[in-house]
């Protein structure tokens, strides 16, 4: 039996190249081609009391851990904003969206309240051809996931 159209789109997972980035409300300009630690990651304690022995110890979720996003882009001309934001210390709002085909946001990830900690400035190298990359690290204080129907 061949897989129609409609079951693709249902059933099939999403690439990861179709994304939308917007901070603080801009969208123009914020063309990234990479950006990782999305993720919220707990600390954990191991509890032991007088019955551990009979009864087994007992995990507990602690404190969460910092919020570390990193975004990376090719070097362009106006690159001013990312620039202005690291010598400021205003915390921005940052909605990354996984997009369907049709640029249709599906999947959203909203970062609160990030401030940015370090900029890397591209790797030189004249024995290649590669595009120059630089990376904007941030902490942020609370990330969301929203999906969209």
């Amino acid at each position: 039996m061949a897989t129609d159209k409609h079951t693709i789109i249902q059933q099939y997972p999403l690439p990861v190249y179709n994304y939308q980035v917007i901070i603080d409300g801009i969208e123009e300009g914020m063309y990234f081609s990479e950006i990782s630690g999305l993720e919220m990651d707990y600390e954990h304690v191991l509890y032991r009391h007088g019955f551990s022995w009979l009864m087994g110890d007992h995990l507990i979720r602690a404190q969460r851990k910092p919020i570390n996003v990193s975004l990376k882009r090719g070097v362009v001309k106006n690159r001013r904003f990312l620039y202005d934001w690291l010598r400021t210390e205003d915390k921005k709002n940052i909605n990354i969206a996984l997009c369907d085909e049709t640029n249709t946001p599906i999947v959203t990830w909203e970062v609160y309240r990030a401030l940015p900690i370090k900029m890397n400035a591209p790797s030189f190298n004249a024995s290649t051809n590669d595009i120059a990359i630089e990376s904007l690290d941030l902490i942020a204080h609370d990330i969301k996931l929203t999906h969209h129907e």
